[in-house]
């Protein structure tokens, strides 16, 4: 199996310009069509520009964005990668189990609890290097949204897709997100691990303290990153006449969700970490960072692709050898070759 990667994909945006020159290209030729008829019946004219042709500019354009569409495919440079390499770096193993229940779309952070934690997690990984990290996501059940790896641009882009929809049954299962969080490690890995459970702490589903305990006693350090005020807010729901409003209970009051601390320092205190507040977010960063920092970093393997081959010069050719078609087919019929008959019927 080959490794397949752009050496330079910020020029892939470049891309951007071909539906901007197919709507300027369209806006023309209407135009144009307008242009013939103020003059008099298209029909009718088109007997006095016999050398005219329809479908040929229309041909000439398509050459033209394809060998576009080829050379900014080409100097983004595609290559790939033919050999696997282990590298052996010092570092952790961080497995972030996110809430991704309703509760967790709250206003009492900003812009809602949920992005305030995806911005959070995103400013975490710029910060790491050689450690491993995993995305869990929970509500009423757990799943794994993304293996351990030193991926961090997949980290990034797994985040970005997390919402409350993600997980189909609605609730707050922490202990379930830890034991399954404790068991997505790399096997046989001797390496510091952690796990970092972020959420408002409003456990309805199972017992979470049993399961830091557990993964304490397999050295599986667990904290816990509060989100919300002790205040609580109102959760945010959309009625399905796309109304806005508050989720309510069997009464019709309004549902206010509180930020648990109790619950999470006991969660922390169960999985030998710590509770951090993430009410500022640049000091909640730190004080995590810092924890982590603390871990003992050992010796990881991850296996990356390397001796990459350049694919650039095939897109390159092929784009200049559409272009040297559009330059030899001219936009007006050849008046010799309208004459030309492959096939003549004898009356």
């Amino acid at each position: 199996m080959e490794m397949f990667r752009f050496a330079h994909p910020e020029y892939l945006y470049f891309g951007a310009l071909i539906p901007m020159l197919m709507l300027a290209f369209i806006a023309a030729r209407l135009q144009n069509k307008n242009n013939i008829r103020k003059f008099g019946n298209p029909v009718l004219l088109a007997g006095l520009m016999p050398f005219a042709s329809g479908s040929r500019p229309i041909f000439k354009f398509i050459l033209k964005m394809t060998a576009l569409a080829l050379l900014i495919i080409g100097i983004a440079q595609p290559q790939f990668g033919s050999k696997l390499k282990t590298v052996k770096k010092k570092g952790i193993e961080l497995v972030i189990a996110l809430d991704v229940s309703n509760s967790m779309m709250a206003g009492d952070i900003q812009p809602n609890r949920l992005e305030y934690s995806k911005r959070l997690i995103s400013k975490l990984v710029d910060r790491m290097t050689n450690d491993k990290i995993g995305l869990i996501v929970f509500a009423g059940d757990a799943y794994i949204q993304l293996p351990i790896t030193t991926d961090y641009a997949s980290a990034k882009l797994f985040l970005s897709t997390v919402n409350t929809g993600i997980v189909p049954k609605q609730g707050t299962a922490i202990g379930a997100a830890i034991s399954l969080a404790a068991r997505s490690f790399s096997p046989q890995s001797e390496g510091s691990k952690a796990i970092v459970v972020i959420t408002d702490g409003e456990n309805h589903e199972d017992d979470a303290i049993s399961a830091a305990t557990d993964a304490a006693e397999k050295e599986i350090k667990i904290y816990t990153l509060g989100m919300g005020s002790e205040q609580g807010a109102p959760i945010p729901i959309l009625k399905s006449n796309g109304e806005s409003d508050f989720r309510r209970d069997k009464t019709g009051k309004i549902v206010v969700t509180k930020l648990n601390v109790e619950m999470l320092q006991q969660i922390a205190a169960a999985g030998d970490g710590g509770y951090i507040s993430a009410a500022n977010a640049q000091a909640g960063l730190n004080a995590l960072f810092n924890e982590l920092s603390k871990l003992e970093k050992k010796e990881l393997e991850s296996k990356i692709y390397a001796d990459y081959d350049d694919q650039f010069q095939y897109f390159i050719a092929f784009a200049l050898f559409l272009l040297l078609v559009d330059f030899l087919i001219l936009e007006r019929k050849n008046k010799q070759l309208m004459n030309f008959r492959l096939f003549k019927v004898k009356e």
